[in-house]
């Protein structure tokens, strides 16, 4: 199964793209657990919800992973347990440490890193730092480099947007 994992900082269009992308390839498209979350808690996460958004983000991916099989050897997902570590740093200045573990045990063939150059929107609790996007970015592709996860940059338009990744998931799939 190969994986391929949407991120990038809030508001970038990530999930439009993981929609699109897994319509185009025929296969699952795992959500963020995180927004499901925070829509049903109805207030921001608090530290001691990380594990909670972990737990349910790994149940998502398990359970998609097993569908997915079936029809496609590609799964795409709109976030994994990177972001689950980014966003912990920042708001919280930690991570639980299993969390962190889980993430470099369970990483994607292929990121793609949404860019800052679309309009933030304002999201009720899910998204609170459109001021911060460009340091998000950067804690991201930082997260990115420095776990040495093979990630792509995807910018511009929406088409710009699924042409780069689309090369990008073919590329991957083609192999050396």
């Amino acid at each position: 199964m190969i994986r391929v994992v949407v991120t990038g900082s809030e508001c970038t269009g990530k999930t439009t793209l993981a929609q699109a992308l897994a319509e185009h390839y025929g296969t699952f498209c795992v959500p963020e657990y995180a927004r499901q979350f925070v829509l049903e808690k109805g207030a921001p996460p608090v530290y001691r919800d990380v594990e909670a958004i972990a737990r349910g983000q790994i149940a998502l991916e398990d359970s998609l992973v097993s569908q997915a099989a079936e029809a496609s050897p590609l799964l795409i997902q709109d976030t994994d347990l990177l972001s689950t570590v980014v966003y912990s740093r920042h708001y919280y200045g930690d991570c639980p440490g299993w969390v962190e573990e889980a993430q470099r045990n369970r990483g994607a063939e292929l990121y793609l890193l949404a860019d800052i150059d679309v309009p933030w929107a304002p999201d009720g609790d899910q998204r609170d730092r459109g001021g911060q996007r460009e340091a998000m970015q950067t804690l991201f592709r930082q997260a990115l480099i420095e776990r040495g996860l093979h990630f792509v940059e995807i910018q511009g338009s929406r088409a710009d947007r699924s042409r780069l990744a689309v090369e990008a998931i073919d590329e991957l799939r083609r192999g050396p």
